[in-house]
């Protein structure tokens, strides 16, 4: 935490472009502030450009008032060029960051708190947001995708991605699209948009299973074929490991579960355990809750546990 200084020179705004960041300045406090908060809660953040803790806060502060799709609003005030206010209301410190409902003060914190609180701090004064825009899009995107309608998905997620570009639901539905598609390219690019803190998320690591999954079915003979094969020759486990992968990228889950799991009764140990490490990444990408990763967890433990 700086210790305030109103002495300090002119410097640069702080300012954001975001929905629901504003910049704000004695003049149009009482419209900004006083006024806008009859509607939802805004936070005051008081900051100057020589204030450390008040470069480390401020994108974490609007980040979060940004995801909280429009519960509460943040208008920044530079007390260097606009130190009336912050003297008016005796703050001695910054970054400091002051709530205001229906015109009045509220609550509020001092120091570059870390983002938990930051969030903590806005369900406190707005209680926890609703769905965001960005999180309504994709969730329209997904159910289109369920149904069918991969170009109207797109159209979503794209749409989600415009209001939240670093939103990894939408980055994996555009991924998602691209794989109904059966471009394993194009998706495999969308997945590389995909935040480094995020890279290891169930959601992504699912989205990454399919996309291999798509990559290993392209190299596969045809279906028929290959049902031909294992009916001319039910021994023959790498044709019915072959058919797996097949059926899986047919969408026939329960399927391709059981031959895996045929191979599994057979040679437990067949190229290094080969289809039983296959079982769990269809069970990866399918999702904990598909009724077919379900079911065959059931039956693997029974063939691994008897």
């Amino acid at each position: 935490m700086t210790t305030l200084d109103l002495g300090q020179g002119n410097g640069a705004g702080n300012g954001t472009n975001q929905t629901y960041v504003t910049d704000t300045t004695t003049q149009d406090f009482a419209r900004d502030v006083i006024d806008e908060s009859a509607k939802q809660p805004v936070l005051v953040d008081f900051w100057a450009p020589w204030c450390g803790p008040c470069k480390t806060l401020g994108p974490v502060i609007e980040k979060v008032v940004n995801e909280a799709g429009g519960s509460v609003r943040l208008a920044k005030l530079n007390i260097d060029d606009h130190p009336a206010i912050a003297g008016q209301m005796g703050i001695q410190s910054i970054p400091a960051v002051i709530a205001f409902v229906d015109g009045k003060p509220v609550d509020g914190f001092m120091g570059a708190v870390p983002e938990s609180q930051v969030r903590a701090f806005i369900d406190k004064v707005a209680g926890p947001a609703g769905p965001s825009e960005a999180d309504q899009m994709v969730a329209a995107g997904e159910a289109m995708l369920e149904a069918g309608d991969a170009a109207g998905a797109g159209r979503h997620f794209a749409a989600a991605l415009s209001t939240a570009p670093q939103s990894v639901p939408a980055i994996l539905g555009i991924a998602k699209v691209h794989l109904a598609n059966g471009d394993a390219a194009m998706a495999k690019e969308a997945l590389a948009a995909v935040p480094d803190d995020k890279a290891d998320d169930a959601a992504v690591a699912a989205v990454r299973a399919q996309l291999h999954l798509a990559e290993q079915s392209a190299s596969l003979g045809n279906t028929a074929e290959l049902r031909q094969k294992v009916a001319d020759n039910p021994g023959d486990l790498q044709a019915r490991f072959d058919l797996a992968l097949a059926l899986n990228a047919e969408a026939d889950r329960e399927a391709a579960a059981d031959h895996l799991l045929d191979i599994i009764a057979a040679d437990r140990s067949w190229q290094d355990e080969k289809a039983r490490k296959q079982l769990l990444e269809f069970f990866e990408a399918w999702g904990p809750t598909d009724d077919a990763t379900m079911s065959g967890r059931r039956r693997l433990s029974s063939l691994l546990f008897a």
